[in-house]
């Protein structure tokens, strides 16, 4: 039973672990299409056979981005053979995460929100108290 609870633990330790290594081996690589990126999240196959490696883009075309680490995948996978000590490293596989990008577009829409329903009460609260003055 034990081996059952300790399982889920381990792999989110080999993900964490698999995050902060692919980040540092993106440094060195010299393609100029990798721009600034951070990597968001990875998800690992229960086999560790396969990685998920989510990226946001500072600066760059994230799709010549996603191309160039994608083609990169195999140089990035032989630095954790020498950083990891497990049996099996995942073959990587990169994915551009628009999260960051849907959370700006949503917060930009709930300001523009606001300041309309602002606008809209603004005008009309001034205007029902001139109406309701007999002079």
């Amino acid at each position: 039973m034990r081996h059952k609870k300790s399982a889920p633990n381990r792999s989110h330790r080999v993900s964490d672990q698999i995050q902060r290594d692919v980040a540092e081996l993106i440094r060195d690589l010299k393609d100029p299409r990798i721009g600034m990126i951070t990597i968001n999240h990875v998800e690992v196959t229960p086999d560790y056979a396969h990685a998920k490696v989510f990226f946001s883009v500072l600066t760059g075309d994230p799709q010549a981005c996603e191309l160039a680490l994608n083609e990169a995948a195999g140089f990035v996978r032989n630095g954790l053979f020498k950083r990891l000590q497990i049996h099996t490293v995942p073959t990587l596989h990169f994915h551009f995460d628009r999260t960051t990008e849907r959370a700006a577009e949503l917060s930009a829409l709930i300001n523009k929100a606001v300041k309309d329903k602002a606008k809209d009460a603004e005008p009309d609260a001034p205007q029902e108290g001139k109406e309701a003055q007999p002079e």
